[in-house]
């Protein structure tokens, strides 16, 4: 039954807190902490992402009585709603509208519209709802199937004496609100749970400029792009952040005829954990697409004009206009709304939680995975970290070092290494896409380490020919002596499907002489340069 908490004297929601006016932040616990819980579980899961469902699956596969709570309209997590999928799926939207893959053989003028109208957001949109839709009901589908407890609703950690009980709340407890909203609010609890174990797997959001107005159509984040605030694509299109997210949507953006694109970001070099030499090849195929970058370059102010036009004020003296500013640096943890300090733990200032190399906390029955810990922040190293404290949970035994750490930026760093020694692949999904795995030759040579390079580029080889003469290349980085793979970067189409070969062969130590289908983008012959 829905208990509905209401006080003499009013309460409101203020960041992570719910409190009364009058009284101490903490009287929501002491409400309800002699309140008999609705239910016990084994596991309570916060959070239906990539790593709260891997965790939850793996538990319950072996009789664990599994709870997952998560808000009804966000099963799947960021992952599924603004994260993973839906930016791939903006991408392929992007370039089947664009005809962008078939350009190679059909010139620029080529399009797949048959109206000559120019591309909207919505056409681009609504092949992402379509499969956002899809794919929340097959995860729901998953969960259920293997007798997981779907709870909506929202989750915060109450002050017991055994930090094991979590209060459900109903799903717009912690939505941005007024002060006044927050005055009139009747804070509902929805079921009182306890649990053995917990897993905090709530993902990240856009993390904001204080200094911007947000308001979804002129200025938005990535979330708010996948939203629909936006009605049509601006041809002029100011992006500030040059790392994963924001050289994605800069561009797919790019590709879109009339459309150009501005990347400011005030680093030296642009996705500077890729390799330069690959990093480099991406600015070059955008800047043929009449994108421009400023680097090193920091924002002032931004002005809106006319509610039509966005003017951009850097420390630089420079001043830049657009039609709208998609801003993407850095992610928060969607920490706000647990009360963490309820049970004794606290985030970083980016809302980041520390864990050890068996996922736990700080509480060591409470365990935290996914992007809310940190790099790398991917969702396949998302999903073996859920599984692995699944593990964990169940033996005690000690898990190997797969787990993030803030500190750490080397794709080849022991801690993201699977027990086998296996190293995670990276994707990023520009156009064209790149991928890599292992060292750069920056690091290589930083690290005093010898190593000699090969490449094999798409226009030299028949499948780049059949694909239209697309750019691309692969680099091969690899030990003099014993031609052991120490890198592989790659970029182009299939760059994030190639890859996983090179994985393979730096996973078992195979020396990089293996033959393939001819005729295949996966046929490489690189020659040493």
């Amino acid at each position: 039954m829905m208990l509905r908490l209401f006080s003499q004297q009013r309460r409101i929601i203020s960041g992570s807190r719910l409190f009364s006016t009058e009284s101490k932040p903490s009287d929501f616990s002491e409400v309800l902490r002699n309140l008999r819980a609705s239910e016990h579980f084994d596991l309570v899961v916060i959070g239906s992402g990539p790593a709260g469902q891997k965790c939850a699956i793996d538990s319950a596969k072996h009789g664990k009585k599994v709870a997952i709570i998560d808000k009804k309209d966000m099963h799947g997590g960021v992952c599924v709603h603004t994260g993973t999928i839906p930016s791939k799926t903006f991408r392929e939207a992007v370039l089947h509208l664009t005809a962008h893959r078939h350009k190679g053989f059909y010139g620029n003028a080529y399009t797949a519209s048959t109206t000559g109208k120019r591309l909207s957001l919505e056409e681009i949109l609504d092949r992402v709802k379509k499969v956002e839709e899809a794919e929340t009901d097959l995860t729901r589908n998953q969960l259920t199937r293997n007798g997981i407890i779907l709870i909506n609703g929202t989750a915060r950690f109450l002050q017991t004496e055994d930090k094991k009980t979590i209060a459900v709340l109903s799903n717009d407890s912690y939505t941005e609100k007024t002060d006044a909203q927050r005055h009139n609010d009747a804070n509902i609890c929805k079921r009182v749970l306890t649990a053995d174990k917990v897993l905090i797997a709530v993902g990240t959001r856009p993390a904001r400029h204080p200094d911007l107005e947000y308001d979804g159509r002129l200025i938005f984040d990535s979330d708010q792009l996948l939203w629909g605030g936006v009605d049509i694509v601006p041809k002029r299109l100011i992006v500030v952040g040059a790392g994963v997210i924001g050289m994605e949507y800069a561009s797919m953006i790019s590709i879109i005829p009339g459309t150009q694109v501005t990347v400011i970001d005030g680093r030296k070099e642009i996705l500077d954990m890729a390799d330069k030499e690959v990093s480099d090849a991406l600015c070059y195929y955008m800047r043929q697409r009449g994108s421009r970058f400023l680097t090193e370059e920091s924002i002032l102010k931004v002005e809106t004009k006319d509610d039509s036009e966005v003017v951009v004020h850097l420390t630089s003296g420079k001043v830049i206009m657009g039609d709208a500013l998609l801003y993407t640096q850095g992610r928060q943890g969607n920490v706000a709304g647990l009360d963490l300090e309820a049970v004794g733990l606290s985030a970083n200032k980016r809302g980041i939680l520390e864990v050890n190399n068996n996922f736990q906390t700080a509480v060591p029955h409470i365990y935290a995975a996914g992007d809310c810990i940190g790099y790398p922040a991917l969702a396949s190293t998302s999903m073996e970290q859920g599984r692995l404290a699944s593990v964990h949970m169940r033996t005690s035994e000690p898990t190997n070092k797969l787990r993030p750490d803030a500190e750490v930026h080397d794709p080849a760093h022991p801690r993201t290494r699977m027990r086998s020694g296996e190293v995670f692949p990276f994707g990023i999904y520009t156009v064209p896409e790149i991928s890599m795995v292992g060292k750069s030759e920056q690091q290589l040579s930083k690290e005093n380490i010898p190593y000699e390079v090969g490449i094999a580029r798409y226009e030299e080889l028949a499948k780049g020919q059949m694909l239209g003469g697309m750019p691309g290349f692969l680099k091969l980085i690899f030990c003099p002596t014993t031609l052991k793979l120490l890198g592989v970067h790659a970029i182009g189409e299939g760059a994030t499907e190639i890859i996983h070969i090179g994985q393979v062969v730096m996973s078992t130590g195979t020396p990089c002489c293996l033959s393939s289908s001819h005729r295949r983008l996966s046929h490489y012959a690189a020659e040493r340069r």
